[in-house]
């Protein structure tokens, strides 16, 4: 029997008896999802193959770039959450308590400026920097967040850690798109290549995009671009691929899991 069916069918037994001991009863099933994300984020060493992978194929594109003649600078675009920074510790916190996305517990953890590097980031950010390449962050933080996010960067020494290269959400902004922010960009510097976890970290067509057979669609159409300009790091915790899942709705814990257990295929 297939892990997923034998958790399905194992949870209620395990509420039952969380709650007879007097324990709260484990988290549903969306959020031992998260759990099972982050540890092996945590601790799998094929994330860090994977993460290596990623950084090795954008020294490789990047080094072929500088080859050719531009007429405009060269730069980089990476977003920072899960494609530099690691937030797993948070991710755990909220999914032990059973919650889903907290927005306070997020900002208490940001406003740390502790969190890990994702293996083989700041590497080839430093490697890029090297070479005469200009690194922008281009993140969905918010205002709030930029002296601790700057701390964080500076922690590792990281290039451009600074008020000019860290690109927040705007203050007015509606959404969270980034294209406004890569374009101004792509105005001064030839952007050689993207770096993110997210598909909206690299492409307008994803923006606000919760639909699964477009999102699947547009991305057959971008195939090309992936591991040439786009530069993917895995991220099984969160991101869009969750929200289209629950057609971009906030959900009840309860909700959610129905929706999992009718999407989920299962050898039944």
């Amino acid at each position: 029997m297939k892990r997923a069916t034998l958790w399905l069918l194992l949870l209620p037994i395990f509420n039952a008896s969380f709650a007879q001991s007097g324990n709260p009863a484990p988290a549903s099933i969306a959020n031992n999802g998260k759990i099972w994300a982050s540890i092996y984020q945590q601790r799998a060493a094929e994330y860090k193959a994977l993460c290596f992978q990623a950084y090795n194929i954008a020294k490789l594109r990047l080094d072929m770039a500088l080859t050719k003649h531009h007429s405009k600078p060269y730069a980089v675009i990476t977003d920072i959450d899960e494609t530099l920074l690691d937030n797993s510790p948070v991710a755990v916190k909220q999914a032990l308590k059973n919650e889903g996305f907290n927005t306070t517990s997020w900002k208490e953890w940001t406003a740390k400026g502790i969190a890990d590097t994702v293996p083989g980031a700041p590497a080839f950010f430093k490697y890029a920097a090297s070479k005469g390449v200009i690194v922008f962050y281009v993140t969905n933080r918010d205002e709030d967040e930029r002296t601790a996010t700057l701390k964080n960067l500076k922690r590792y020494n990281l290039p451009f850690a600074d008020d000019v290269h860290l690109k927040l959400k705007s203050l007015n902004a509606t959404s969270g798109t980034k294209q406004p922010r890569r374009d101004d960009i792509m105005k001064i510097y030839n952007v050689v290549l993207l770096c993110g976890d997210n598909l909206p970290d690299f492409n307008m067509l994803y923006d606000g995009n919760f639909d699964e057979k477009s999102r699947a669609a547009v991305t057959q159409k971008l195939r090309k671009d992936f591991g040439n300009k786009y530069i993917v790091i895995p991220n099984a915790d969160y991101g869009d691929w969750e929200n289209a899942i629950f057609d971009g709705k906030r959900l009840t814990n309860e909700d959610q899991d129905k929706i999992i257990q009718a999407k989920v295929k299962s050898d039944q």
